[in-house]
């Protein structure tokens, strides 16, 4: 009660020095009191202004953290957008130029013009320490198969080596039994990528008169010949070359290969479906 009735004083008083404040004038008894009383209430404000500044200073600090993570996962998609634009054209570049010239080629279908996208959630993960493989939520009856490709925003993941109804199996290409027929960008040499050391992939079978170079960008090879269709479509970005080593008693080139798509951390993928289904020859 007694709180009550001086809550109720300081506000009447309140509303009062408002008043007053409006209608006295510039100079006085009550312009010298209220002078005194704002002397008097100034070092309360002092206090109260520098308890808040280090709340304010942190809600701006992580109002600007927030920012700037917001702004820097742009740019890294905008990257990310980029790249792959940029290997989807230097694909294209390089088969007009190269493929096109052969006579009597017939090309199988080209990523990603040729496909078309159903993108999956990742259900499960790899359970074995010698098995690369996870479980996504897309089957047979969103026209996944066994065999169909899968990839991320990234790259190449994987192919489908169990398909059902609405579930699929994917082995990814860090499994130890994957191989995927692939080519250098650059140079055109082919061969196959492999299950490397530590996370990495190896460009395998390349012989030691071949030129891979260091940066160079390796794509899938895609089918050569429509007698031999190839699981892979050509074009699927793969990873980079981030070492090129020789030794006196191997009989090919040790090609290092960092894989683009993160497999260790997907969320969801994408299965590249055929727009057309093959034709038997």
């Amino acid at each position: 009660m007694v709180r009550r009735v001086v809550l109720a004083v300081l506000v009447v008083v309140a509303l009062a020095m408002l008043t007053i404040s409006f209608r006295s004038p510039t100079s006085g008894i009550l312009h010298d009191a209220q002078s005194y009383g704002a002397t008097a209430l100034r070092p309360f404000q002092v206090a109260a202004v520098r308890v808040a500044r280090p709340f304010r200073d942190a809600y701006n600090y992580f109002d600007s953290l927030a920012s700037a993570k917001s702004r820097a996962a742009r740019l890294e998609k905008m990257v990310r957008d980029y790249r792959a634009q940029a290997l989807l054209n230097a694909v294209a570049v390089q088969q007009n130029n190269d493929f096109k010239q052969l006579l009597h080629f017939e090309s199988g279908p080209s990523y990603p013009k040729d496909f078309r996208a159903v993108n999956a959630a990742v259900l499960a993960f790899p359970s074995g320490a010698f098995t690369e493989q996870i479980v996504i939520d897309a089957g047979t009856s969103s026209g996944v198969h066994l065999n169909t490709p899968v990839v991320s925003a990234d790259g190449l993941v994987g192919k489908v080596t169990q398909a059902g109804h609405s579930t699929s199996v994917v082995t990814l290409l860090t499994d130890p039994d994957s191989a995927v027929p692939a080519r250098d960008l650059k140079t055109h040499v082919s061969g196959l990528v492999r299950h490397g050391q530590g996370g990495t992939l190896i460009l395998d079978r390349v012989s030691k008169d071949q030129i891979v170079n260091k940066g160079d960008w390796i794509v899938t090879r895609g089918t050569v010949d429509r007698r031999y269709p190839d699981e892979y479509p050509y074009g699927i970005p793969v990873g980079r070359v981030v070492a090129v080593g020789t030794s006196d008693i191997a009989s090919f080139l040790t090609v290092q290969v960092q894989p683009l798509a993160d497999v260790s951390s997907l969320d969801a993928v994408a299965a590249l479906v055929p727009k057309h289904p093959r034709s038997t020859p």
